[in-house]
């Protein structure tokens, strides 16, 4: 007997990091030396303080029984504490904090717990792959706001189309941005505010990499904006600034009605998180976020070695203020696609084409700072054997 698969998983977004992973693996498989900058994985071990929390946690035979179907109260608590003390926002733990199995899952699983088929909804265009899987599920139709460098690869509201922001009930947003490490103002939060109050549309910043922000520059927060809690929700995740990005924790924080609906979404899919991971996860929040700050410098530091030696060889970088990615242009004459093959190919280099993240990407790769010198510089080198930028 055969089973195929339903409609909905048929009309499903390829995912583009399989098809990536996939062509670096070929070319190692051939001995090669592949200089892997395409990654977007972090490199450096989970705090140790946080491992050992996570190993008692794990022993306590308590932690082992059905967690709490809607997250433990304590680590809630933690969340609220941790955006009044870092970014002076008062939330309440009970109502507009949600607990999640990594940030993932609530952006891909809010679309069907508050839009309906049909609806509409607004997507950056270049943006994280994984939104376009919640747009599928949820039967909604999609429409893009172009990211260009000429505005900072911030949306510009007046450029859509008015029929579309009628239309449209909720919008994403990425700040620090993957895939082009631009950071987000006040002001632009602001303008955000006051366009979905007028418009009616709910926000959601993700805020993956909320802690990575360069050249004593500290990301805002969404919730930071007045009336951003009226309209939407900041979700965070402990991937990126703790480096647990196989625990899959995370949280959602802000509007309480968005916050009730995945809350009730998850009452049906999940019976919360495995208990000792959310109680690490309150260790990692209540701690003096020292090995944060370290991170964020070492971060820096990459960055700054490999704009040193990309500038080297002629190859100007789009200048990053966050996460851990660096947005280069590609030489004329080439795609995005092309260009990062000729660099697997010829230079054993490994770079993450720029369409893959939407049409709005084509023109760029995206490089990950997650190696350490000298292969930066090794990797520059061997592209400048190219004479691409000469």
């Amino acid at each position: 007997m055969k089973f195929e698969e339903s409609n909905i998983l048929q009309h499903l977004p390829k995912q583009f990091f399989a098809s990536l992973v996939k062509k670096v693996n070929a070319k190692i498989a051939t001995g090669a030396d592949v200089i892997n900058l395409g990654q977007g994985n972090p490199d450096q071990p989970t705090p140790e303080f946080i491992v050992e929390a996570m190993q008692k946690q794990t022993a306590d035979p308590q932690n082992h029984k059905y967690a709490q179907f809607r997250g433990d109260p304590e680590l809630k608590k933690a969340a609220a504490a941790f955006y009044q003390r870092e970014y002076g926002v008062s939330l309440d733990p009970e109502t507009e904090i949600a607990i999640l199995g990594g940030s993932k899952i609530g952006l891909v699983e809010l679309p069907f717990a508050i839009l309906n088929p049909g609806d509409t909804m607004l997507l950056p265009d270049p943006g994280y792959p994984d939104y376009l899987s919640g747009v599928a599920l949820a039967q909604v139709k999609l429409e893009l706001m172009r990211l260009t460098e000429a505005n900072h690869f911030l949306p510009d509201y007046d450029t859509l189309d008015k029929q579309v922001v009628r239309d449209a009930k909720l919008m994403y947003l990425n700040y620090p941005n993957n895939p082009t490490g631009t950071v987000a103002t006040p002001a632009f939060y602001q303008k955000t505010v006051d366009f979905a109050k007028t418009n009616g549309i709910g926000v959601v910043q993700d805020f993956a990499y909320g802690a990575i922000g360069f050249d004593g520059h500290k990301p805002v927060s969404f919730l930071q904006t007045p009336g951003a809690k009226d309209v939407g929700i900041e979700m965070d995740t402990f991937s990126k600034s703790f480096n647990m990005a196989g625990w899959r924790i995370g949280f959602a924080a802000g509007n309480a009605d968005m916050i009730e609906a995945i809350n009730l979404i998850q009452d049906h899919l999940f019976v919360s998180v495995f208990p000792a991971i959310q109680k690490a996860a309150i260790t990692a929040l209540n701690s003096d976020q020292q090995s944060v700050h370290d991170l964020v410098a070492l971060y820096e530091k990459r960055r700054n070695q490999f704009f040193k030696a990309a500038r080297a060889i002629g190859w100007k970088p789009y200048p990053s203020g966050g996460s851990f990615y660096a947005w280069m242009p590609v030489p004329k004459g080439y795609t995005s696609e092309a260009f990062a093959d000729l660099l697997l190919d010829k230079a054993a280099v490994a770079v993450a084409p720029g369409n893959g993240f939407g049409d709005g990407g084509e023109g760029f790769i995206r490089v990950g700072l997650l190696i350490d010198e000298p292969r930066f510089t090794e990797a520059c080198q061997r592209i400048a054997k190219l004479h691409l930028f000469d």
